[in-house]
């Protein structure tokens, strides 16, 4: 079953390599929010020809953030040193350096070092280089399979996190539909008073417009609707998993204008205060899910 991923993760693997590639192996993984997938290497040169093949692995698998991958390697004190010297080439090189010594005498004669250095004499060192990059990224499929497991147990707790702000903006809704009604009755019931106080003689007539009037301007049937609406699609998205982060992003968006417009129902305190606490709220879930792929 998919999963929400937060955008955060860290992994990292170690080994001591001891088959042609002798020495200490170290890869990392971390990652941080980021809008789009940014992908940045440390690792030495010799290994910068395996760039390619592991922006791959990790963009497979890997949909946003800013990742920084670490490799290094540590090769044993005597793996540089060569495996083995060609005593027949060097024979032989040494044998020519005496035959054009004699048809130049006066030339100075080849030092051992520059012997050693002639190309063929001395074997590969221990350091297979094809070994070790085989062993990064072999390694490295291991790795992102951590890292990303990293980044599900963080998506649990940001979707828990979620599902629990998200009941409590339901459960604000909910108590607010049924209050519109008392509202109104109360406004009524004051209104006729203040009337009956003031002007005894009045027609009726002019209490039921004012009532209806005010009743027009805290309805919110449809701000309650559509937010619920939205609850429900923010529910959805959180269960199906996969990457959600720029779609509970927009449901943010559209939850924060239903409130703004039940904040603008300027002539109920109570609907005022609770479109207070329901952008709290939101902005809550808003700021946990800038974390999410």
């Amino acid at each position: 079953m998919p999963t929400i991923h937060s955008m955060t993760g860290y992994a990292s693997h170690s080994a001591d390599l001891s088959q042609s590639a002798h020495g200490h192996l170290s890869l990392e993984l971390r990652a941080v929010n980021n809008r789009f997938l940014e992908l940045t290497f440390r690792m030495s040169e010799d290994l910068r020809v395996l760039e390619g093949p592991l922006r791959e692995r990790i963009s497979a698998q890997v949909g946003r953030g800013k990742v920084e991958c670490r490799i290094h390697f540590l090769a044993r004190s005597d793996a540089n040193l060569p495996a083995t010297l060609d005593s027949a080439v060097l024979a032989h090189l040494m044998q020519l350096a005496a035959s054009a010594q004699r048809l130049a005498p006066d030339a100075r004669p080849l030092g051992l070092g520059e012997l050693l250095r002639w190309p063929g004499v001395m074997g590969e060192t221990a350091i297979d280089n094809e070994a070790l990059q085989s062993a990064v990224l072999e390694r490295m499929d291991a790795l992102i399979k951590d890292f990303n497991a990293s980044r599900a147990r963080e998506g649990e707790k940001l979707a828990a996190l979620l599902l629990e702000r998200l009941q409590a903006i339901r459960a604000q809704a909910t108590q607010l539909r049924p209050r519109v009604p008392e509202m109104v009755a109360a406004y009524r019931d004051k209104l006729q008073k203040r009337f009956i106080e003031l002007a005894p003689d009045l027609n009726l007539d002019r209490i039921v417009q004012e009532v209806a009037l005010f009743a027009q301007k805290i309805d919110i049937d449809e701000e309650l609707d559509r937010l619920l609406a939205h609850l429900t699609e923010v529910e959805r998205t959180l269960t199906k998993g996969g990457p959600a982060g720029k779609r509970l992003d927009f449901l943010m968006q559209e939850l924060n204008r239903e409130a703004n417009t039940l904040g603008s129902k300027a002539g109920a305190l109570d609907i005022s205060h609770a479109a207070v606490e329901l952008k709290v709220l939101i902005e809550q879930m808003r700021e946990q899910i800038q974390n999410i792929e």
